[in-house]
């Protein structure tokens, strides 16, 4: 009994001591692996970045999107959401923030639509960005849809004073209609000046029972968010912020110009292509071949509210034109493609980057495409339900 006891100890000794003479070999392996890991890091760095150093500065502003909706009436102080940079952010040297490059963010407050017609407010705080090469970036980021209060101030007494003026005219008419011409002669017009005063009254009575609107910020919308902190970034390569491009030989596809526009309804979901098209390939072509083809894959034909005359024109081999077309998109802060497909089996043939083509529009015209897309004020108009509910 005692041997057979002595043998199970002898043998759990040698196993622990096999054991842990194996974990230094083990450990060998991973070292190497965080080296070869530090010279891939290090070739990345290489190929997206010139070397160069700026910083953010306090007053910068990086226009955004959001993912999700963010509605007053639904969300709550603490709530998490997602944004993504619409525009390159750019310093002296080169772009710092590539679009593309996500934010974190959180609703820091919500103030819901009151009476005298004051509106709802959002409030968001950014924490952190990530960049498309996978860096996380500490910054200290405001957003509110809150007005100056003097400028909310003038706005609710403009409106309060429309709403008086409304129930002042419209009281003098019903005076006039029920008590006739010659009664308001022969008062001298004080039956107007009751109707009026009445009307008033009433307008009033309207301005002070005015709800002021709900606040709603839906993907497409543009924000500005306001840095807080001055941010080292490294500068990054032209090169490294190109995207991919699919060329058919002989077919050359020039786009000079690239304007936001709104449609007949007044949303701004177009995209307006100045394009100059060489054809010397073995396929014809119209506009009916061309679509807009988003980073999800979306496709986004010919729009019949723009320039219509590429759109119905027969692009034959050795032909060259000029012109403009438009695309009508759901959300025009997306990245897009300019893609020409094969008439026969409807495969893209040529994929022209537009976000490729804008880094060499002019800066008017990006200064006019930033003012169209952020004229939103986020107000959410009411449906029926809610006006019932009322």
């Amino acid at each position: 009994m005692y041997n057979t006891i002595m043998k199970k100890v002898i043998a759990l000794f040698l196993l622990i001591s096999f054991l842990g003479l194996q974990t230094p070999v083990i450990a060998d392996p991973v070292f190497e692996g965080h080296a070869e890991m530090s010279d891939q890091y290090r070739q990345l760095e290489s190929d997206l970045f010139t070397g160069q150093v700026e910083h953010m500065e306090r007053p910068d502003v990086i226009h955004m999107t959001v993912s999700q909706v963010l509605d007053s009436n639904i969300n709550m102080e603490g709530d998490e959401f997602f944004a993504e940079v619409v525009n390159d952010v750019s310093g002296e040297y080169g772009v710092l923030i590539p679009r593309g490059t996500i934010a974190h963010g959180r609703i820091s407050s919500t103030e819901s639509a009151k009476r005298l017609g004051r509106p709802a407010e959002i409030s968001l705080d950014f924490d952190y960005l990530i960049t498309p090469d996978g860096r996380e970036i500490p910054i200290e980021g405001k957003m509110s849809t809150k007005l100056n209060p003097v400028a909310q101030t003038g706005k609710i007494v403009a409106q309060d004073l429309g709403y008086t003026l409304l129930g002042g005219v419209a009281g003098g008419f019903v005076a006039l209609n029920w008590l006739g011409l010659e009664a308001a002669i022969a008062s001298q017009g004080y039956t107007l000046a009751g109707g009026a005063a009445a009307g008033g009254a009433i307008g009033l009575g309207m301005a002070l029972m005015r709800k002021g609107h709900d606040v709603l910020i839906a993907p497409g919308d543009e924000i500005k968010v306001k840095i807080n902190t001055k941010v080292p970034l490294p500068v990054y390569k032209d090169t490294a912020l190109l995207q991919h491009e699919l060329f058919y030989p002989g077919l050359d596809i020039h786009i000079s110009d690239i304007k936001h526009e709104e449609d007949p309804f007044g949303e701004v979901n177009t995209i307006t292509l100045t394009i100059m098209i060489s054809n010397m390939s073995d396929k014809t072509f119209s506009g009916l071949d061309m679509a807009l083809v988003n980073d999800y894959n979306s496709v986004f034909r010919p729009s019949i509210f723009g320039d219509t005359k590429i759109m119905f024109k027969q692009i034959k081999p050795g032909d060259k034109i000029a012109g403009r077309i438009s695309f009508a998109v759901d959300n025009i802060n997306r990245k897009f493609w300019l893609t020409f497909y094969d008439r026969r089996n409807k495969k893209p043939l040529s994929k022209i980057s537009i976000d490729n083509a804008y880094r060499k529009v002019s800066i008017k015209t990006k200064k006019r495409n930033d003012k169209i897309r952020t004229k939103k004020n986020f107000k959410k108009e009411p449906d029926i339900l809610d006006l019932e509910l009322e």
